[in-house]
């Protein structure tokens, strides 16, 4: 099975907590915000993927790839994530995400993390890896303090994390 047919099939409570939504990208809207209007602050373009590169992705290899807006409960728009699977080695899932600028700072980013691991872990139980720039020091920090590990391992320049 697919991990966009294991995602579409999950109950639609494990895509939001208390603080977040993730929700599907599913129109020309959400693809201008999460490309356009969703920005990053200084020096960090360099630290994740553009939106723009995951909506592609997606588009070569929807099966693969699910694309998503990261929102408050209330639906306005402050993130994007895909997930994915690992193209690396081993049998994994994985994500790219980022919060919006103006929205950093409020724990959204946790939040979406958590929601992240709860879908693909009900998905299919694999593990998730993450490949992170060495230098995103907040982002390693992010996902040790959430139980992930370092690999031995690299995906070209970047970490590996494991959950």
């Amino acid at each position: 099975m697919s991990l966009r047919s294991e995602l579409i099939g999950l109950d639609s409570h494990l895509w939001e907590d208390e603080l977040v939504r993730l929700r599907p990208i599913s129109c020309e809207k959400d693809i201008i915000y999460a490309t356009i209007d969703c920005a990053l602050k200084d020096g960090q373009q360099e630290l994740v993927n553009p939106a723009w590169f995951s909506i592609c992705r997606a588009y070569l290899s929807p099966e693969d790839n699910y694309p998503c807006l990261i929102c408050t409960n209330n639906g306005e728009p402050i993130g994007f994530i895909s997930l994915c699977k690992w193209l690396g080695e081993g049998d994994a899932y994985s994500w790219s995400f980022f919060i919006d600028a103006r929205h950093q700072g409020k724990g959204y980013g946790r939040h979406a993390a958590l929601v992240a691991v709860r879908l693909l872990k009900s998905a299919s139980g694999k593990a998730i890896k993450l490949a992170i720039e060495e230098d995103n020091g907040a982002a390693q920090r992010l996902y040790e303090s959430l139980g992930f590990k370092l690999l031995p391992e690299r995906d070209g320049d970047d970490l590996v994390y494991s959950l």
